[in-house]
């Protein structure tokens, strides 16, 4: 399985991270805004077995934002099929897929395109799992320049989510650190839960019974 090294930073001031991001020279991917919206559903059965071996099953469903209406053919949609476990070594707590130095989160990750969504989901159901929390963000990702030979292998990746702004960092862990300082942050600002998780706590700070992150409806 490939691994996946990563961070989140919560984003306060999104003007001073542009301008961050502009002064290291980093660089859009993906066709026009490289803006996508995800919607993801996490996967488990009704004992939770999934989650009670620190896995997480899940569908994302990707839209590339469109850029104009005038006549051209809509973005094409991404369907991407993701497994992550613990890894399996004595440096990271299987519990919470942190590292023994405490910064990284590290999951072994296994992802792959599929084209229907609805006849995985029925596969899914059908062997006794359900859909059980759902949540969306609108992500937009960046690479740094080739010149920067630190940075690479390092995606840069900025979620707007209905709980607030992150940017999760990627990669290998010194190019992580070395972006994070770059930015602004420091290892204390580093966020290694993941969305589920912080939605559980801002509910709770809100004093409102969880269900699922998505963002409101447009009136």
């Amino acid at each position: 399985m490939a691994r996946e090294i990563e961070i989140k930073l919560q984003i306060n001031d999104l003007i001073a991270l542009r301008l961050a991001l502009k002064r290291l020279g980093a660089r859009l991917l993906g066709k026009g805004t490289g803006r996508v919206h995800e919607c993801n559903v996490l996967f488990d059965t009704p004992q939770s077995d999934v989650a009670k071996r620190g896995q997480l099953l899940r569908i994302r469903t990707e839209t590339p934002e469109s850029k104009s209406r005038n006549g051209k053919a809509a973005p094409k949609k991404r369907i991407l099929l993701t497994f992550k476990r613990p890894v399996d070594t004595g440096k990271v707590a299987p519990s919470t897929g942190v590292e023994g130095n405490g910064r990284h989160k590290v999951r072994e990750e296994i992802e792959l395109e599929v084209a229907d969504s609805t006849a995985l989901t029925t596969i899914f159901e059908g062997l006794g799992m359900r859909g059980w929390f759902r949540y969306e963000k609108r992500r937009t990702t960046f690479r740094l320049p080739p010149a920067a030979r630190w940075a690479k292998g390092l995606l840069i990746e900025l979620d707007e989510t209905p709980i607030g702004t992150f940017v999760e960092l990627e990669g290998p862990p010194a190019a992580i650190d070395r972006a994070a300082h770059d930015l602004g942050f420091s290892p204390r600002d580093y966020i290694v839960e993941n969305y589920l998780a912080l939605y559980i706590e801002d509910c709770r700070r809100q004093g409102v019974e969880p269900k699922d992150m998505v963002f409101a409806a447009k009136k």
